[in-house]
């Protein structure tokens, strides 16, 4: 009764700052600093993963600017594969890829070794590729990571490709967290509160946390916000005040 009741206040301020047009308790960036490689030119780098480009080259852009190494690999294989309409399997095929490294050590091992030759770890990830019936994006994609050592980074990509792949549906990322997990019923309050906050028609992925260190309440993240009414942030904003010297000028 008492989590439900501190839900349903936490969700009620949430609602109030946006409707409002306040800022989010606390509010920070996650995207990181500008790293974009000189190097590698992200619609160039795409038509490398296409089998064939098409005679009449489609226009895509990519619904959120990521940088660094990761985010160009990951931006040039959602172009090429929304270009093949083909983003939902070769999000999947690299997410399969991913697992398969986490559950064998010897091939998390190969991914990461760079001192196997460029030609063995793009002959290898071909036959792969081929065993695992991938799509030619993701096999052309793979090759290039392979071949240029960058598979020790594929969860990474991964991961910011999943962020585009999400973007594309419509969907939102929101994590939240508390000290025990949420009822079901809380849950889908909570989801159907940042949809509305949302609007446009967007789609909440909730992800629950648990971390016995925040005492109680919850802190919810997404669109690069942070919401927090944590019992731990409370405490440590009353602790701020009660420590402020305090003005006996007027006494």
């Amino acid at each position: 009764m008492a989590i439900s009741w501190r839900l349903r206040s936490g969700l009620s301020v949430l609602r109030r700052s946006f409707t409002a047009g306040n800022a989010p308790a606390v509010e920070r960036g996650l995207a990181p600093r500008a790293l974009l490689c000189s190097s590698v030119s992200t619609p160039a780098f795409a038509r490398n993963f296409a089998s064939s480009p098409p005679e009449k080259e489609l226009k895509v852009k990519v619904p959120i600017k990521l940088f660094g190494m990761s985010g160009n690999y990951a931006s040039a294989l959602y172009i090429a594969a929304v270009k093949a309409n083909s983003l939902d399997k070769v999000e999947s095929e690299v997410r399969t890829l991913v697992e398969a490294a986490k559950q064998s050590p010897t091939f998390s091992q190969f991914m990461k070794d760079l001192s196997v030759s460029a030609d063995t770890r793009s002959n290898a990830i071909q036959d792969i590729c081929s065993q695992a019936g991938f799509s030619d994006i993701t096999r052309n994609f793979l090759v290039i990571a392979a071949e240029n050592g960058r598979l020790r980074f594929l969860e990474r990509i991964s991961e910011r490709f999943s962020e585009l792949s999400m973007a594309h549906r419509g969907e939102v990322k929101a994590i939240v967290t508390t000290v025990i997990p949420l009822p079901l019923e809380e849950e889908k309050e909570l989801k159907e509160t940042l949809e509305d906050i949302l609007g446009e028609g967007k789609k909440v992925i909730l992800e629950q946390k648990i971390d016995p260190s925040i005492l109680g309440g919850l802190v919810v993240e997404f669109s690069q916000k942070v919401f927090d009414i944590s019992i731990k942030t409370r405490a440590a904003q009353m602790e701020r005040f009660l420590r402020q010297p305090i003005n006996l000028d007027g006494f």
